[in-house]
């Protein structure tokens, strides 16, 4: 498979331009705005991950504070929680502190979507976007995608969709220059730890590289080793982090999880992963409208999804990319198969604006945009784009505003 065409105008790490600037500004403050506004409108609700991470640090891993919440897990009388140990983590240095607990889901989440954020301009570039359709590109990632909204409001389950979403722009950086296989690997599993579907994306992209050291048996081995040892040691972790809770490293604790909603038990029902959860995950995905009520703004979202296409309809230039270059193609190759779980699992989350298991697949959509852009006509492109950030920006409003919801 042929590589993108190495970038000429990349700069970001060594000579800032004022526009660069003024994009990283604009991050920085319009992320730090939004997180400090979720504060003023939610306050700081009880943080379980922050539970965890004191309880982490005494060597135990429940709670009976968790009992009765959403995904515990009864282990005997013993409280579990069932989340990734990506998830954990970054709250760990914060239990050490307890005039921070309060604040640790805030800093958590900016601390990983603004980075995301912030290489959406070298990843644009990196893939074909030059000069006003980088940060248009960039914009467009930064303010009108799920990561805006998953990093602002300091929730677990969020945090690993900012996790996961910066680990796979690395990647896909890495994979557009450099195409390091240890650092390919490890980014791979860092976004597996906290988004366990995103892994595999690691076959696609895994036979393209091997494909390109076919000229000598030890590079292939080499390169293998390299790429996939990183992905085992995660694996083994998850594992691990598995068993010390639920006695099975295969038991994630979705399965037998505690279920509030009661319009979730008899879809879990079905399979946690069945093709019978593809209809209702792909009406959530592509065809949930907004709701209406009897009072403005009139349209509301509902919180168990919304259409990607209302979320983020800039994501429709992806398809200017086609389908004939191999390196679009590999793209659309992790894009479906990331996908793949997604739509076969039970849930598709619930408290949401927007369908955000999506992000899982989203970066490579991004890349797919950017590889468009050399195709744009111009003023339909930036319309869906400034849509995408309109609505990506009500989604926040209508998460903190009471007054947005039915």
């Amino acid at each position: 498979m042929t590589r993108p065409a190495e970038p000429t105008d990349v700069r970001f790490w060594n000579r800032l331009s004022r526009g660069d600037l003024l994009f990283c500004v604009s991050v920085v403050v319009v992320y730090s705005v939004a997180m400090l506004a979720s504060i003023y409108w939610r306050h700081l609700p009880t943080d379980r991950m922050m539970t965890l991470a004191e309880q982490a640090l005494t060597g135990r891993l429940d709670s009976d504070t968790f009992k009765g919440t959403v995904d515990s897990v009864d282990m005997g009388g013993r409280y579990y929680l069932a989340v990734g140990p990506l998830q954990l983590l970054p709250y760990l240095p914060f239990a050490l502190f307890h005039v921070l607990h309060a604040l640790a889901g805030r800093i958590v989440g900016i601390a990983f979507g603004i980075p995301a954020a912030l290489l959406a301009l070298p990843l644009a570039r990196a893939y074909g976007a030059r000069g006003s359709a980088a940060y248009w590109v960039a914009g467009f990632v930064a303010f009108g995608t799920l990561l805006f909204y998953v990093s602002v409001f300091g929730d677990l389950y969020y945090l690993a969709h900012a996790e996961s979403f910066l680990a796979l722009t690395i990647f896909l950086l890495e994979w557009a220059c450099r195409r390091r296989p240890a650092v390919l690997g490890a980014c791979l599993a860092f976004s597996f730890l906290a988004r366990p579907t995103t892994a595999l994306a690691a076959l696609p992209f895994g036979i393209a590289l091997l494909w390109q050291k076919r000229d000598s048996v030890g590079r292939v081995v080499t390169a293998a080793v390299a790429f996939a040892l990183p992905i085992g040691l995660a694996l083994a972790v998850y594992g691990w982090f598995n068993w010390v809770r639920f006695g099975s490293p295969l038991q994630a604790g979705y399965a037998i999880s505690y279920l509030p909603q009661p319009g979730l038990d008899p879809r879990r029902a079905l399979g946690l992963f069945s093709v019978l959860q593809i209809p209702e995950n792909l009406r959530l995905a592509v065809l949930a409208p907004f709701d209406t009520m009897g009072k403005f703004p009139y349209l509301t979202a509902n919180p168990y999804g919304l259409s990607m296409l209302l979320v983020s309809p800039a994501l429709l230039t992806a398809l200017w990319a086609g389908f004939k270059e191999r390196s679009a193609q590999l793209m659309w190759i992790a894009a479906a198969l990331v996908a793949v779980p997604v739509f076969l699992y039970y849930g598709g989350g619930y408290i949401q604006y927007g369908f955000r298991y999506s992000l899982d697949f989203t970066p490579f959509l991004v890349v797919l945009v950017a590889m468009g852009s050399s195709r744009w006509k111009g003023r339909l492109e930036r319309l869906l784009i400034v849509a995408s950030v309109a609505s990506v920006t009500y989604g926040v409003l209508w998460h903190n505003i009471p007054q947005l919801q039915k």
